[in-house]
């Protein structure tokens, strides 16, 4: 027996350290290609229902049916990654976005709207799938180093997520050459690029990061004193869901709230394809790129100073987004880009407690319910913003999910979380 302890160390450490280095490449790559999948649907997407329907009022239906689509899926791809572990469960989630990706493209040949929607709904598995990845990114992560970790991963998808909407322009007009409407050329894009995601994910991520961290923790628990683990474990993983599904919920619900409308707001003051896709891409970008800094930063001066500085941030986007001329694409470009900064220090701070206080044998289950949440509220932004656009203004939208964001102040100040 003492023989046998010291040979599982001397295997699984490094093991664990090899083995989140091929981590992190594999899923490097998946979420360059996922970012492309993601960001051309979110450019087009609402001009897609615009066209069919005819009316700006559900505009916002689309945001609001792919991000219902990733809540379902997040559970789907949680659960997966709970019993099999993340390669299939990750997998999985973009092969399904892949064939919402399709059937957009079947929808707009077709010229149906109930299909559209459906379709939506079901490409939504590729937007869950992406934000999922991050957590993988994480499970071997040495103590302290979770969100550089989750960093790298998120910053990943900044190349596919820039370069997604700026081929808005070129996949629309190749989508015509085959006799597709050209809204949803984009989506010929996403399809192929979460099918991509998706092969990458199948056949390279191995080991499962999750099922060797497990492996991992098993061989030294041993070591430990496992009843008062499981009990701190408990205490700080029932207040750290809380904290970071409030933190992600909010910077969510607001990010997807005015980025759902800009592309309307801006075609509606003249703006082209090209125009709204450039702004979008600004606006990706710096929910992604940011993220090594970011982790940093929450790694060193803790999650929910650097929440309360994503409330901030998140506040001068809806202010500027609120002031900006219909006109001035310089300055939208501006507000969507500080948009895309405070959703990205919202999301890596909360992930990081997430990762920071659920134990592994839960883990995968209770990432996949918080990302539901988070879900839920982004389809909410998607839906309501439309029919506020509709019944007020753009400035009136953008103004109020500033001020809602706020809301996380408080709850920063009154939090004594530490790492």
């Amino acid at each position: 027996m003492t023989s046998h302890a010291p040979s599982h160390a001397t295997i699984h450490i490094p093991d664990a350290a090899s083995s989140q280095r091929r981590t992190i490449r594999v899923l490097v790559a998946a979420q360059i290609l996922s970012g492309a999948g993601l960001a051309a649907g979110v450019t087009v997407g609402a001009l897609l229902a615009q066209d069919m329907l005819g009316s700006t009022t559900l505009a916002g239906l689309p945001s609001a049916l792919f991000t219902a689509g990733s809540a379902l899926a997040a559970v789907a791809v949680g659960r997966i990654s709970q019993a099999r572990g993340r390669r299939p469960g990750l997998a999985t989630g973009y092969l399904t976005g892949a064939i919402g990706s399709a059937g957009v493209i079947t929808a707009a040949l077709l010229d149906n709207p109930v299909l559209l929607f459906l379709a939506l709904f079901v490409y939504g598995a590729g937007t869950a799938t992406n934000l999922q990845a991050r957590y993988a990114g994480a499970d071997l992560a040495a103590p302290g180093h979770h969100a550089r970790a989750v960093s790298t991963v998120l910053v990943a998808t900044t190349l596919g997520g820039v370069a997604g909407p700026n081929l808005a322009a070129p996949t629309s007009n190749f989508a015509e050459h085959l006799g597709i409407p050209n809204l949803a050329g984009p989506f010929l894009l996403s399809g192929a690029a979460y099918a991509l995601a998706a092969l990458v994910l199948a056949l390279w991520l191995r080991p499962d990061p999750l099922l060797l961290a497990r492996s991992i923790a098993n061989a030294n628990e041993a070591d430990a004193n496992p009843a008062a683990a499981e009990a701190t474990d408990a205490n700080e993983g029932r207040g750290g869901v809380v904290l970071a599904a409030l933190v992600m919920i909010l910077t969510q619900l607001v990010m997807v709230a005015i980025m759902t409308m800009t592309p309307v707001h801006m075609h509606d003051h003249g703006h082209g394809t090209a125009a709204s896709g450039f702004v979008i891409a600004l606006h990706i970008g710096a929910m992604y790129l940011p993220s090594p800094l970011t982790g940093w930063l929450v790694d060193r001066y803790g999650r929910m100073k650097i929440a309360a500085v994503s409330g901030i941030t998140l506040l001068a986007a809806g202010v500027l987004a609120a002031a900006a001329p219909g006109d001035s694409v310089a300055l939208l470009a501006l507000a969507l880009a500080l948009l895309g900064l405070g959703w990205n220090l919202g999301l890596v701070a909360g992930t990081a407690i997430i990762t920071d206080t659920v134990p592994l044998a839960t883990r995968a289950k209770t990432q996949g319910m918080v990302d539901v949440s988070i879900a839920i509220a982004g389809a909410t932004g998607g839906m309501a913003s439309g029919i506020m656009v509709a019944a007020t203004s753009y400035p009136a939208l953008a103004l109020s999910c500033g001020i809602l964001s706020l809301a996380l102040l408080p709850a920063a100040a009154a939090t004594a979380y530490r790492r």
